[in-house]
């Protein structure tokens, strides 16, 4: 898993191109689909939005938007509007491919930031379903290609279970632009970018549902790693998120996180709850490390990190892990992260309940 975002950019620039500039000679001034401007606005938009993410990633700007905004001149046709759609995604794929990995700035949504990868989806996105809007104001046929359409919202709609063989209609539905059989039409809707969770010297970064194919099937999942990882239990939850994604009970900050060390950018292990706290408000974690990368504090200074993030939110009233007994190096990990064995008894009533194994050890952190 070796792109950036970079090829894809291109890729949706090119299609969207393709549609519009045969179209240069038509009347732009009609509206553009289900949105309140026009096909002209619509295609200044596109070039605006492609410019802006460039600029966040190039400026590295990490609390709003970078101060500035394009203009196209006066007198400029149709056909120019596209050289600028063109340009402006070259300046992105640009961007893109020149931002290091570890690399982040703001976007407002849903948490604040966003690596180069989630920018190339978001322009892909912008340029695609932007495409579709102009193309019904125009009247003009348009399928974006379905390798894009998998590609975005694999990485920038990880809570949308996804629609096996129409990967276009998925994304026209998860941006509020069609109907799909048995899915309400939706009036409100939000990418996600991946969650990113400061821990000292590490940063817990949400890991998407492409990362985690790739990860489940022996990849990378774009994680630079450390010698020896990532460890199987890495993989194995990777493959939990990829399961939980195509149910569509996926929710990113309910999800798995790679562990990046700052001070050189290498995944040393992963972490994570095994899927939404319950109704009751209580959420299991799990995590591993690569064994190079072990006895260093990394796996307590993250498990803190992520029990504070999860507890100080409403619906989450408790925290608990389920260690094999003789895993005496995890258990000091749970204790030192502010979890305490339960009872016994509790331990046993879990077992029935929750049919686990009686070689597991229970420990919980409440709020």
């Amino acid at each position: 898993m070796e792109d950036t975002g970079g090829d894809q950019v291109e890729a949706a620039v090119r299609d969207c191109a393709a549609l519009l500039r045969p179209a240069a000679g038509l009347d732009w001034s009609v509206r553009a689909g289900v949105l309140d401007w026009d096909c002209r606005r619509t295609a200044e938009h596109i070039a605006s939005d492609l410019i802006a993410y460039a600029g966040q990633l190039a400026g590295r700007a990490t609390t709003a938007y970078v101060p500035f905004d394009i203009s196209v001149d006066d007198g400029t046709d149709n056909a120019g509007v596209v050289d600028v759609i063109e340009t402006t995604g070259a300046l992105l794929a640009a961007a893109v491919r020149t931002a290091p990995r570890e690399v982040r700035a703001f976007h407002p949504y849903p948490f604040r930031s966003a690596n180069r990868e989630g920018f190339a989806a978001m322009g892909v996105a912008e340029v695609l379903v932007h495409a579709h809007d102009i193309a019904e104001g125009l009247g003009l046929a348009y399928r974006a290609p379905a390798e894009l359409c998998t590609w975005v919202l694999s990485r920038i709609f990880p809570h949308v279970r996804p629609e096996p063989g129409a990967p276009w209609n998925m994304l026209l539905w998860a941006t509020g632009r069609a109907d799909l059989p048995g899915r309400t039409r939706l009036t409100e809707w939000r990418w996600r970018n991946n969650l990113v969770i400061d821990a000292g010297r590490l940063t817990l970064q949400g890991v998407t549902p492409a990362a985690a194919a790739d990860l489940g099937a022996g990849g990378t999942g774009g994680f630079a790693w450390v010698e020896g990882g990532p460890f199987e239990g890495t993989r194995e939850a990777a493959g939990m998120v990829v399961k939980a994604y195509e149910a569509g009970t996926h929710r990113p900050e309910w999800g798995m996180f790679a562990l990046v060390r700052r001070e050189d950018g290498r995944a040393v292990g992963g972490m994570g709850f095994h899927g939404v706290p319950d109704e009751e408000g209580r959420a299991e974690v799990g995590y591993d490390l690569a064994e190079t990368a072990r006895g260093h504090g990394y796996a307590t200074e993250a498990l803190n990190a992520l029990s504070a993030y999860a507890l100080a939110r409403d619906d989450v009233k408790l925290l608990f892990a389920a260690i094999e007994q003789d895993n005496a190096p995890s258990q000091r990990v749970i204790a030192r992260a502010g979890f305490t064995r339960v009872s016994e008894e509790d331990e046993r009533a879990a077992y029935g309940l929750h049919d686990l194994e009686p070689s597991l050890r229970l420990y919980t952190r409440e709020s």
